[in-house]
């Protein structure tokens, strides 16, 4: 070891702190905390029965080390948790800030509270249930209640400004209280109920429903007894399926993982109120630290999304500097007293069983999963005679409607699965018309400039069109000096000319463009690899569309406005604020404007856009409308992709 670390090792305090981990290049790799920063650290160079490649590496890997000291274990977790997010080191576990947690929503505070799917925890009073394990589960529980409980489904906005009732009034799954005189006592009602089947209280709830289908039938109310028994059974049904899991009806979440070398895979029970709620799976690749150290990181983490933190956390075994800072954090977090404990008997021990088997389970599925993905890849990288394995690859697609507003799209996939993280849009810079050579020469340009700076790069291009739009790429490539990655055009397949009246209708195959070959390979059109291809052109179509609408919606909404002499950004914004919409805007009397921007510039706001009523010219608004600015996602029009040429300008 290097003398100077060695003297660092030495010197390390024991109080307690973070310590990050450097390489030779000065990269961190690694971000810890410890109560004792000496003991911890010094812990990795004195294991001797630990058998992981990193471990045992780390002598020569190890360039460098920082500490930072802090008063104790809670503000070291804290501190961890930040300097993780920030630097994304290699051997850490990191997760993504992305959807990972669905919950629902119940303002009480509102007159006639709705549900909401939401995805963040707030200290706003609200009930929050969940966290739900798939947006399929949660839309399963909306159903269900949507159709027995009866509240809105409508936003705050819809709900102040709704003249008529909506079809779900009509089929007599909301009383409307956008509308009618709906009494808030009997909503309220209906609000309680809610609240008690999403928190699994089965025994109260049905049998106040049970009292009110018979006062109903004794009433002679037989619609309303025989509506609430269907929304009883239903509720039964429901609750039946929802396994109790413990007696004392407690929050938990119970944490447990699998590990098989450098992969290891976090899994999360959840229990509401003493009922299985589902489980989240969380797995990492490269992970060579203790389990102690991982598990206490990745719960820190884990809580730190902004997810519910329940009244229990459960968890497999002791982190290696106890459980004392961890329940102190997540005390501070919740805003009431949270217990974490390695339960060792009892009903809590066999939840932390059921999660391992989970967590097992799914580490096996996953590992299925990926070892056919390395198969589909391997063919792939065979049958196309690429020179690397396609673990990472990217898609590029370039989009124009009528020779303007030309974008382009790129998708990445990973691993055979789409990398959402990796997903950009362009907008042309250098072409003003309709040139897609050109257009895709720019696009691969600024893709790969900024690869070779960060040191970024794929594995392996996919270009949207034929041998034009794979020149214009390759050409990109050369003039960068980009070597090592791989690029083949995918050509859409197209209708056949068929002479014979009586034949059907046919397409050609999809064929893939390969540089140095004169002749497509064309692929096994229902094969696995032919159709990760194509899946992942049609990701850069969509997004290329996608975008390109929203690009021609901001600049129809912008021109018909800035040209009217004296509406100005802050009177633009007054009005489309107001209205919602430029169509609204248009569609709005001279009086209607005068409230926003006052008498006189509504008389200009409404000449502009409408122009002299003599004018036989086309209304400016309708030309610029939303409906005209999404018919891309209808039809590309002038997209056909070239098979042959040379892309001018761009060798």
């Amino acid at each position: 070891m290097d003398i100077r670390l060695q003297e660092k090792l030495d010197a390390l305090p024991t109080e307690p702190g973070v310590y990050l981990m450097k390489d030779k290049r000065g990269q961190i790799i690694y971000v810890g905390k410890a109560i004792n920063l000496r003991s911890r650290v010094r812990s990795y160079f004195t294991r001797t029965g630990d058998t992981r490649v990193f471990v045992s590496m780390l002598d020569t890997m190890l360039g460098d080390l920082e500490t930072v000291l802090v008063h104790n274990e809670k503000e070291a977790l804290l501190l961890e948790n930040e300097l993780i997010k920030k630097h994304k080191p290699r051997f850490n576990v990191l997760l993504k800030d992305d959807k990972q947690f669905i919950s629902l929503r119940l303002d009480r505070h509102q007159p006639f509270p709705r549900l909401e799917v939401v995805r963040k925890y707030e200290k706003d009073g609200a009930r929050y249930f969940g966290p739900y394990s798939s947006a399929g589960a949660i839309r399963e529980t909306l159903r269900l209640i949507n159709r027995f409980f009866q509240l809105r489904t409508c936003t705050d906005h819809v709900l102040a400004n709704r003249k008529r009732p909506c079809l779900l009034h009509q089929i007599g799954r909301c009383p409307a209280p956008c509308v009618f005189p709906v009494s808030q006592e009997d909503y309220r009602k209906s609000v309680d109920e809610v609240a008690m089947f999403l928190e699994g209280k089965a025994g109260e709830l049905t049998e106040g429903l049970r009292m009110r289908m018979k006062r109903a039938a004794s009433e002679l109310k037989f619609e309303e007894a025989a509506r609430v028994r269907d929304q009883l059974l239903a509720i039964e049904r429901s609750l039946e399926r929802q396994k109790v899991a413990t007696s004392d009806f407690k929050d938990q979440d119970v944490f447990a993982f699998f590990r098989e070398g450098d992969r290891i895979l976090f899994y999360v029970l959840h229990v509401r109120q003493g009922r299985l709620n589902g489980g989240q799976a969380f797995p990492f690749g490269s992970q060579e630290f203790p389990d102690d150290e991982l598990l206490a990181s990745f719960v820190n983490l884990y809580y730190d999304q902004g997810g519910f933190v329940p009244e229990e956390v459960l968890l497999p075994l002791e982190p290696g500097d106890g459980t004392d800072g961890l329940e102190a954090l997540l005390t501070e977090r919740r805003g009431d007293r949270v217990k974490v404990f390695v339960p060792k008997r009892g009903e809590k021990h066999e939840l932390v069983n059921m999660a391992v088997k989970n967590a097992e389970q799914a580490f096996v599925e996953r590992k299925r999963t990926k070892d056919e993905t390395d198969t589909v890849l391997s063919r792939l990288q065979s049958k196309l005679g690429l020179r690397n394995f396609p673990r990472r690859m990217e898609c590029y697609d370039i989009s124009h409607f009528q020779s303007s507003s030309i974008v382009a799209s790129q998708v990445a996939v990973t691993d055979g699965e789409t990398d959402k993280s990796r997903y950009r849009k362009y907008k042309i810079k250098t072409v003003d018309k309709q040139d897609d050579f050109a257009s895709m020469y720019e696009v691969i340009t600024r893709r790969l400039k900024r690869g070779l700076e960060d040191g970024d790069l794929p594995d392996l291009l996919v270009i949207d069109g034929g041998k034009g739009q794979l020149a214009s790429a390759h050409a990109a490539m050369k003039d960068l000096g980009v070597e090592g990655v791989d690029v083949v055009g995918l050509a859409k397949s197209r209708d056949q000319e068929v002479f014979d009246r009586d034949a059907e209708s046919a397409k050609s195959p999809e064929r893939v463009f390969v540089l140095g070959r004169k002749d497509p390979i064309v692929l096994p059109q229902n094969s696995a690899e032919m159709f990760m291809l194509t899946r992942m052109r049609d990701e850069a179509h969509r997004f290329a569309i996608t975008f390109q609408g929203k690009s021609m919606r901001k600049s129809a909404m912008r021109s018909a406005l800035e040209d009217i002499p004296g509406v100005g950004e802050g009177r633009r914004k007054m009005l489309l604020r107001h209205f919602g919409s430029l169509k609204r805007v248009g569609d709005a009397s001279i009086e209607e404007l005068a409230e926003v921007v006052g008498p006189a510039m509504a008389e200009r706001v409404h000449a502009g856009l409408h122009g002299d009523p003599e004018d036989d010219t086309e209304d400016p608004v309708r030309e610029a409308s939303l409906d005209d600015a999404s018919e891309p996602s209808r039809e590309k029009a002038a997209h056909e992709k070239a098979d042959g040429g040379s892309p001018p300008g761009t060798a």
